[in-house]
């Protein structure tokens, strides 16, 4: 009885370690492959949402004003074509 308690107070020792070595890895393989692309999004510099966002909106107002001042152009050309 004796020896089968030792053995299965090892197994349940090496099982409990196993677990947790396995889950130190898994959290270093995560935090190693988050950094790498960090990195990559670095180095193609890629926006963040936010930044998208805030690029997309500056230009629809740019292409508005340019919009506007095509149509003032326009105008302008006819009535000095008219007179």
């Amino acid at each position: 009885m004796k020896n089968s308690k030792f053995v299965l107070d090892k197994i349940t020792k090496l099982l409990e370690q196993s677990l947790i070595s396995s889950r130190d890895l898994t959290n270093e393989l995560i935090t190693i492959l988050k950094s790498k692309r960090d990195e990559i999004v670095l180095k193609m510099k890629l926006t963040s949402k936010d930044e998208f966002e805030v690029l997309s909106h500056r230009v629809e107002n740019l292409e508005k004003k340019f919009e506007k001042l095509n149509i003032q152009k326009k105008k302008k050309t006819k009535r000095v074509k008219k007179s």
